[in-house]
């Protein structure tokens, strides 16, 4: 339910036939639906859902030429921009991960200034936020405060697979496998964008932890 698939839109798939690879290798690992989102970042990425529908078109159209059997869906990944208050001020439909779930992010940098706020508007127009790897916001490292009040105020959260598995460096694992200890997360994915990360997702070996969350029924992903 997070993923960056789509040909040529954004940081992830380059072309059709690295979204090909990446599909196809998705689905050796056992997925059978995928739920792509690529960025919508209005300084670097000016995606639409006219964009995204079309590549998302082109891409089925090509997964039956080659009959790779999975099923594929499109949402998006919208960054806390003026461009999502703009969006939110003229009641443009987002797009969804499912009915009212909005995958979103802030700067792995630093700190957005109005984060709370525009994601406060998109609660009052009636989505449900899903704030994307919490755990990759390093500067809060071990300064939590922000994220538990995300989370008080009914924000969920995304873990990205290889996070908890030091695929990001060991800050990155340390939040991660906090926010598990601490009940954080209600879906995983993989934010899968390039064939480096395929590879890692093949050898990959979930925590003990991560695997006694899933077990715990808390993870979601299979109510999309």
């Amino acid at each position: 339910m997070h993923s960056h698939l789509l040909p040529g839109i954004d940081d992830g798939a380059s072309d059709m036939e690295t979204s090909m690879e990446l599909i196809e290798g998705l689905k050796n690992q056992g997925y059978s639906k995928l739920i792509t989102t690529p960025h919508i970042l209005w300084d670097i990425y000016k995606n639409t859902p006219e964009i995204i529908h079309s590549k998302l078109d082109d891409v089925r159209e090509e997964l039956n030429k080659r009959s790779i059997d999975i099923e594929i869906h499109a949402a998006a990944e919208y960054f806390l921009d003026d461009h999502l208050s703009e969006l939110l001020q003229k009641k443009e439909p987002l797009l969804t991960v499912k009915d009212n779930m909005v995958l979103v992010e802030f700067s792995v940098m630093h700190m957005s200034m109005n984060m709370k706020e525009i994601l406060f508007d998109v609660q009052m127009a009636g989505y449900q936020p899903i704030l994307a790897h919490p755990e990759r916001y390093t500067y809060l490292y071990k300064q939590y405060d922000v994220l538990h009040d995300l989370k008080d105020n009914g924000c969920m959260f995304q873990l990205n697979l290889l996070s908890a598995t030091g695929g990001y460096g060991k800050t990155v694992s340390e939040m991660a496998n906090y926010f598990v200890k601490h009940d954080f997360y209600d879906f995983i994915g993989t934010d899968m964008h390039h064939t480096g990360h395929l590879a890692r997702l093949k050898t990959i070996n979930v925590s003990q932890e991560v695997k006694t969350l899933v077990n715990s029924g808390r993870i979601v992903n299979n109510q999309l």
